[in-house]
């Protein structure tokens, strides 16, 4: 998704270092927030679970990486191993609607 129309969407949500500050409520929003942090993240590259929350934690200021990571990969943007080892983004990824 273009990073552009992603800012311009979230744009109420971002401080100007370009960081989350709240997670939206209506689920549209969300979903175009999850494409933005996602969009922090490689394709084709394995990711620990520290690694994921590291990451999330340098675009959010609000403190809850873990459910942006669970959101992540409850909304399939995200696949993960069983054991939850391993991180990956998602080949396909969900669309907005």
């Amino acid at each position: 998704m273009d990073e552009q129309y992603l800012l311009s969407q979230l744009k109420s949500f971002l401080d100007a270092d370009l960081r989350l500050i709240k997670y939206p409520a209506k689920r549209r929003k969300k979903i175009l927030s999850l494409f933005y942090l996602a969009s922090k993240f490689e394709n084709g590259r394995d990711y620990t679970e520290r690694e994921v929350n590291h990451i999330l934690q340098n675009w959010h200021t609000f403190g809850d990486w873990a459910m942006l990571r669970r959101d992540l990969y409850d909304m399939r943007f995200f696949s993960r191993q069983p054991d939850g080892s391993s991180y990956r983004l998602e080949e396909n990824q969900p669309v907005p609607e």
